[in-house]
C-alpha cells in the first residue's frame, strides 16, 4: 500500500516577512489571517486585539511593515492607514479594563483573538497569532514565534492594535492627565509608577494588578468593579504590603491563566 502524502509547501527566505503567507496561499490554505493585541503587559487601558487579512501579492506596497513596537510613531500612523487602504479584511476588538479584571489577562486576550478572527466578513483559510496557541478558532491555526516580525498580516494586525489603543490613551489622558497616559499609554513606567504612588489609581487601571493594588490600598480606595482574585491581589491584601518579587508572582498567576484557558 502507498501512502500518499500532501506536497511539501516550500517558505522561500527571500519573501521575507511575507513568505509563511505566501507558502500557505500557494497550497490552498488561504486567505490567511495575522491576529495580534496591544497591552497585554499595561496596567492601564484597555486591550486591544486585532485581526488582518492582507492581500496575496501585495508585499510591495507594504515596504518597511514590521512589528509595530520597532517603528517610530509616525512610520505607524502611515502603515496603518495604509492596511486599512489596502487590507483584503480586518477587524478591532477593544476590551476593556473592567473586563480585563473580571476574567484575568490571558482569558481576555485568548477570547478577543477568537472575537476578532470572528468578526472577519471574509472566512480565513488559515490563521496566524503572535506568540501562543489560540485554541477555538474557526479556521486552521499555528502560533509564530515572534510572528509580528515573522509574518507581515500578523504585523499588520500588530499596527491596527497598537495605534488603536495608543488613540485610547490620549483620549484618556484627557480625564485623567495626572498619569501621563499620552507618553507611557498605561505602561509600568517610572513616571507612572510615581503617578500612581502620588494620586492612587483611576477607573481605567487595571485593579488586578498588583502594583495598582498596593497603590490602591496605600490610599484607602476600593476598586469600582469586581475584580478577579489574582495571586498578586490576594497576596498584597494578605500581608498589606507589596510582595517581594513581582515577576515571580505575574509569572505564576499567567501560567495559572493559561492553564485554565486551555482546559
Amino acid at each position: 500500500m502507498t501512502l500518499l502524502r500532501p506536497p511539501r509547501a516550500v517558505v522561500r527566505g527571500s519573501s521575507g516577512n511575507w513568505a509563511l503567507q505566501s507558502a500557505l496561499d500557494r497550497r490552498g490554505l488561504g486567505p490567511v489571517a495575522g491576529v495580534d493585541e496591544a497591552g497585554r503587559g499595561a496596567c492601564a487601558g484597555p486591550l486591544v486585539i486585532a485581526a488582518c487579512v492582507l492581500r496575496p501579492g501585495d508585499a510591495a506596497r507594504f515596504e518597511g511593515l514590521t512589528d509595530s513596537k520597532l517603528m517610530t510613531a509616525l512610520a505607524r500612523d502611515r502603515m496603518y492607514d495604509k492596511v486599512l487602504a489596502r487590507a483584503l479584511d480586518h477587524a478591532v476588538i477593544v476590551v476593556s479594563s473592567a473586563e480585563v479584571d473580571r476574567l484575568g489577562i490571558h482569558v481576555t486576550n485568548i477570547e478577543g483573538m477568537r472575537r476578532a478572527v470572528a468578526q472577519l466578513t471574509t472566512h480565513p483559510g488559515y490563521v496566524l497569532t503572535d506568540g501562543f496557541r489560540v485554541p477555538g478558532l474557526t479556521a486552521p491555526s499555528m502560533s509564530v514565534l515572534k510572528g509580528d516580525q515573522a509574518a507581515a498580516c500578523v504585523a499588520a494586525a500588530s499596527i491596527l492594535a497598537k495605534v488603536t489603543r495608543d488613540r485610547i490613551m490620549a483620549d484618556l489622558h484627557a480625564s485623567y492627565p495626572e498619569y501621563g497616559f499620552d507618553v507611557h499609554k498605561g505602561y509600568c513606567t517610572a513616571e507612572h509608577t510615581a503617578a500612581l504612588t502620588a494620586h492612587g489609581p483611576c477607573p481605567e487601571h487595571r485593579w488586578s494588578w498588583v502594583n495598582v493594588t498596593s497603590a490602591a490600598l496605600a490610599h484607602g480606595m476600593t476598586a469600582p468593579h469586581r475584580v478577579v482574585r489574582t495571586m498578586a491581589a490576594q497576596a498584597v491584601v494578605q500581608n498589606g504590603a507589596l510582595p517581594i518579587s513581582i515577576g515571580e508572582l505575574a509569572t505564576r498567576e499567567g501560567a495559572e491563566q493559561m492553564t485554565r484557558a486551555e482546559a
